[in-house]
């Protein structure tokens, strides 16, 4: 037997150590009862080469596919070697990695990994328990899409092996993890397609009744990637089918599938493969538009496309739309292993159906809106913003839930604070207000343009659920009263002065005296226009003149008309 410390498995942070005996190999972590073991009929290949943690026997088993061993140093690979051979009669090969730094190379799909091979040396490799979903990103662009796990746990730290046991857990303890990768695959390759051959219609696949096909490269990689992934495959059959289902988000319509342990969304362009493990909770909530139904499955690891993640899987249905459903279950199943959750047929309303299934295959409680809060409008839902987005904001039993996007959960016992407050102009501010919910750990939500009316009853809610609130919409109006009872205008002294006309502008300025520019009854009065008397205003004009005296006509003004009538 041969043993080697400081060992760890699959890029776990914790070490162990690794035995050699001739019944098989095992590794076992310091901490921790549980391990990896390995008997030699159960190993194909065995290859030693360099990493980032000193050297690595990379093993290639027949049922736990990629099996990584990291920690070993260089004076180890002879003593390795030896035992290998010796004690398991298994080769250890060397493999040298292009460390050229190139982009471009040949990939070659294997039977457990993919690896790109920049000449004929392969640059990375990635195993196929590790791709959690890939798609065709463009017409020369394939995205593959890696295994995330939600926890942080890292494999051997808590007894759990590598490879397709734990898919997506090999990075579970690093700090920064590879989430995406995307090839550029361009032109087009050639693929030999087996024709019909002889009378019996079997198909014959020699090189001479072969035929050769022409299709596009990308779309041949990912459909090999996809197939050797086993992306969208699952074990079992289908128990239900619901077509066409529009998601707000992620955005678009969607085929459901429902298998035992996971769900299926089959898109025109993205995939995905969901296991019930990662839901983690399901919501059914009506739509404050009386037409439609959502339901809202919370995941954890989020959901990923491209570079932005879905926590929340928001589905829409119509309200009125009946349909009838048989599951593809037998009875025996659903009578052992279902009791009391799920039945053998359905009639009843598409969004009613799709919870059901869900409560009885994710084995998760249907949450609702809480029964002791009703908007305005008799609404379990308020219309708010959340920045640019709009959506609606609602009150849960536990929790705050605003969707569609971004999608936002709030438990209420992480509230330490939620402030009412009012922004915006004069007209804005009388319609609507904001409100910011502040949680432990100083991170806060703010949910913005809230009709007016929904105020009293989010104040009664969060009374009912014991949040505290402070409201700056009373603190204003008292402000703004204080300040209007303070003014010195309106002191009760000044009274008279302003019935008296003291304060009303230039006109308060003029008093009793005589005005020195006004003589009553003088000349410069003008001559009321029916005044028998009066006389012309003209005559005493020097600029001006008369006009019967000036013969050169210097006032060019028209003169009037007489009014006799002709």
């Amino acid at each position: 037997m041969e043993t080697f410390q400081d060992i760890h498995l699959d890029l776990s942070k914790q070490a162990g150590r690794l035995r050699i005996a001739d019944y098989g190999m095992g590794w076992k972590p310091v901490s921790g009862s549980n391990g990896l073991s390995l008997e030699p009929t159960a190993i194909n290949q065995c290859y030693w080469s360099k990493t980032a943690r000193g050297y690595e026997m990379r093993i290639l088993s027949r049922q736990q596919g990629v099996i990584q061993l990291d920690g070993f140093q260089q004076t180890d690979q002879e003593r390795l070697q030896k035992c290998l051979k010796v004690l398991l009669g298994i080769t250890l090969e060397t493999r040298e990695h292009s460390v050229r730094g190139w982009n471009w190379g040949k990939v070659e799909f294997d039977r457990n990994e993919i690896t790109f091979n920049v000449r004929n040396q392969p640059a990375f490799e990635i195993p196929y328990s590790e791709i959690a979903n890939t798609n065709l990103a463009g017409k020369s662009e394939v995205a593959v899409q890696l295994a995330v796990t939600g926890n942080g746990e890292a494999v051997g730290t808590d007894g759990k092996m590598g490879g397709t046991k734990a898919k997506g857990r090999k990075g579970g303890g690093a700090t920064d993890q590879l989430v995406e990768m995307r090839f550029y695959v361009p032109g087009t390759a050639t693929t030999r397609v087996a024709k019909e051959g002889g009378e019996d219609g079997e198909l014959e696949s020699d090189d001479e009744n072969a035929e050769v096909e022409e299709q596009n490269a990308a779309t041949l990689f990912y459909d090999t990637l996809a197939d050797k992934a086993e992306i969208g495959a699952v074990a079992g059959d289908t128990f239900a089918t619901f077509l066409d289902v529009l998601h707000l988000t992620p955005r678009g319509r969607f085929d459901l599938d429902m298998y035992e342990t996971s769900f299926r969304m089959r898109g025109k362009t993205y995939d995905y493969k969901i296991a019930y493990e990662s839901v983690k909770k399901v919501m059914m909530l009506a739509k404050p538009d009386d037409v439609h139904m959502l339901i809202v499955c919370g995941l954890d690891p989020p959901l990923r496309q491209g570079q932005t993640t879905y926590p929340f899987l928001v589905m829409q249905f119509l309200k009125d739309e009946d349909v009838e459903l048989k599951l593809n279950m037998e009875d025996e199943l659903i009578n052992t292993k279902y009791a009391g959750k799920l039945q053998k047929s359905y009639e009843a309303p598409m969004f009613s159906i799709v919870a059901k299934i869900f409560h009885g295959l994710a084995g998760k409680k249907v949450a609702q809106a809480a029964k002791d809060f009703d908007s305005h409008h008799n609404q379990k839902g308020v219309k708010c913003s959340v920045k640019a987005s709009e959506g609606f904001l609602f009150c849960l039993e536990r929790a705050f839930l605003f969707v569609p996007k971004p999608a936002q959960f709030i438990h209420y016992e992480t509230i330490v604070l939620i402030v009412m407050s009012r922004v915006g102009g004069a007209i804005s501010a009388s319609r609507t207000f904001d409100i910011t919910v502040q949680i432990r750990g100083g991170g806060e939500f703010a949910f913005s343009n809230i009709n007016r009316e929904e105020q009293r009853p989010l104040e009664d809610f969060f009374a009912l659920k014991g949040i505290k609130v402070r409201n700056e919409m009373l603190e204003d109006n008292s402000a703004i009263l204080q300040a209007a009872l303070n003014d010195g205008d309106l002191d009760s002294s000044d009274d008279a002065e302003v019935v008296n006309g003291a304060d009303r502008g230039s006109a308060a300025e003029d008093s009793e005296e005589d005005d020195e520019d006004f003589e009553a009854g003088s000349e410069s009065d003008p001559a009321e226009e029916y005044d028998s008397n009066a006389e012309s205003e003209g005559s005493g004009d020097e600029e001006m003149g008369d006009a019967n005296s000036d013969p050169e006509g210097e006032d060019t003004r028209p003169k009037k008309k007489s009014k006799t009538g002709k």
